[in-house]
């Protein structure tokens, strides 16, 4: 009898796993105030959709294997995410910049 309860839930576990794919990853709750010194530690962030899946508009901060759900209209929040984009975007055309210069100083050798 046990085991029939067992096979039961488990077939209906991976049942709802397999029809809401995102139930887990969503947030649930999200925090209105976050302290600098976590936004300062911040190695990435997901921003999270009231859409289908997910009932809650949030921002997801991933640090160090551990991720903060915050409010998406904190003011604090906001300026991270701009930095961060800026310090991506930043330092993306400078690496592009600096092999430009590199395979144009080889050409300029070979010659």
């Amino acid at each position: 009898f046990i085991p029939l309860i067992s096979v039961l839930f488990l077939t209906l576990l991976l049942l709802f796993l397999a029809l809401f794919p995102g139930a887990f990853n969503c947030c649930m709750k999200i925090s209105d105030e976050i302290p600098k010194g976590i936004l300062r530690r911040v190695e990435r962030f997901e921003i999270q959709k009231a859409d289908g899946r997910c009932h809650l508009e949030a921002v997801i901060l991933h640090m160090s294997g551990k991720k903060f759900c915050v409010n998406p209209w904190n003011r604090k929040v906001n300026k991270m995410m701009k930095k961060m984009k800026h310090k991506i975007h930043r330092s993306k055309s400078h690496v592009r910049k600096q092999r430009r210069t590199r395979i144009t100083k080889q050409k300029e050798q070979k010659q």
